[in-house]
């Protein structure tokens, strides 16, 4: 008797959707990375555009985890009640910041970029297919080979002073960023030697155009990377307290770190002068401690006089300048927080994890400001990715043949 064929049914909307998400993750992972090298503004493009893609194919399918529930869950843990009052903090201090216009402004952009991050992570899939997280060590390689020819050849290639002039070293913090999901990827896969190899080539993009922030960066990352895998539950809370504790204590900073500096480097270094006008904003108007001079005055008060020229340009004077003693510890708590929570979820992640956050503390540290909007949009895609590398992890290891071989035999 000939068998009765069994009938599938195909559904083109979970079709379209598969698709719309390949095409999303694809601009995320790969395409974002390799652009980000090239134009200053990639991040600030692409990101939305992946995002909507990623929304669309949840609506369609409905593939993602429930979303009253996640949301429930975020709403009310204590890292992002911690971030939701810097925020507040932030439009507060509206009411007293010389430049409510531009506060204004960047105020909005802050909130957009808060938006994107949660409606990326209300738009993943609950579970995520390795064919489309294989994407992003890709991306991070092809990233990687274009800094690498853009810092050989670069000079030959486009004249300095383009609008697009300073877009490498975006795209190398990107890199920086990324390459921990994509390690902590694929040590997941026990794939050890292809995680090697994209660390070196990474390094490597790194030293083609030398800069200290982000070579900085990388070390950092790299030995509590290093930490972590060795001592996980001490690698994290060296992480964490670390992180927030410098956040904490950043006004004593200047007085403790400028004596070393002139003393290594000379009194009249650029970064100790820096020192020197952080301890002069702290000594002449203690009070604004508590306050702080309100939302964007670092960057609009020195151009106009309100700030030396060589104050400094990094998280930790911003943070308390603007937002005071209120806003600062408000995030150093939500830093540790943030951090102490990402160490107890997927130990195969937690070093990658670990890396990710001294990486990016590391370049705030020392080089960007508070709300530059392509920084912010920056960590907003590694978190997507880091969450989307989590979601990866469902899959149990396979038993081996033998054992299952024993297991029919003791059945039969």
């Amino acid at each position: 008797m000939p068998r009765a064929s069994k009938s599938t049914t195909i559904d083109p909307a979970l079709d379209a959707a598969a698709l719309l998400r390949r095409i999303g993750f694809f601009g995320l992972f790969v395409v974002l990375p390799v652009l980000a090298q090239v134009a200053r503004r990639a991040s600030v493009i692409l990101a939305p555009i992946a995002v909507i893609l990623l929304i669309i194919a949840s609506v369609i399918d409905r593939r993602q985890r429930p979303v009253r529930p996640a949301t429930s869950r975020l709403l009310t843990a204590p890292a992002f009640l911690a971030g939701m009052l810097v925020v507040l903090w932030s439009a507060l201090s509206l009411t007293w910041t010389p430049f409510p216009g531009a506060a204004l402004e960047r105020l909005a952009n802050l909130a957009a970029t808060i938006g994107l991050a949660l409606l990326g992570y209300l738009a993943l899939p609950d579970r995520m297919r390795s064919a489309n997280l294989y994407l992003l060590p890709l991306g991070v390689v092809a990233g990687a080979i274009v800094a690498i020819v853009l810092g050989v050849f670069g000079a030959h290639m486009a004249p300095s002073g383009t609008e697009d002039d300073g877009a490498l070293d975006r795209g190398l913090v990107l890199l920086i960023l990324l390459v921990w999901p994509a390690l902590a990827w694929l040590r997941s896969r026990r794939r050890d030697r292809e995680a090697l190899g994209l660390a070196l080539l990474v390094a490597l993009a790194l030293t083609v155009q030398p800069d200290a922030t982000q070579i900085a960066a990388l070390a950092v990352g790299a030995l509590a990377f290093a930490v972590t895998s060795y001592r996980p539950k001490l690698g994290a809370i060296l992480t964490a307290t670390l992180s927030a504790l410098l956040l904490a204590v950043a006004p004593l900073l200047p007085f403790l770190a400028r004596p070393v500096g002139a003393t290594i480097l000379g009194p009249l270094a650029p970064a100790v002068l820096s020192l020197k006008s952080w301890q002069k904003v702290v000594t002449t108007d203690p009070v604004r401690l508590i306050t702080g001079h309100g939302f964007e005055t670092a960057l609009r008060g020195r151009l106009v006089g309100l700030l030396p020229l060589n104050a400094p340009t990094t998280a930790l004077f911003e943070f308390w300048y603007e937002l005071g003693i209120v806003g600062a510890l408000a995030a150093a708590f939500a830093l540790y927080a943030s951090i102490r929570r990402a160490g107890r979820d997927g130990p195969a992640l937690v070093p990658g994890a670990m890396g990710c956050f001294a990486a990016a503390f590391t370049v705030a540290c020392l080089g960007v400001g508070l709300t530059a909007i392509w920084w912010l949009t920056t960590l907003a895609i590694a978190i997507v990715v880091f969450v989307s590398v989590e979601r990866g992890q469902f899959r149990t290891s396979r038993p081996k043949v033998a054992k299952l071989h024993r297991l029919n035999t003791s059945e039969s």
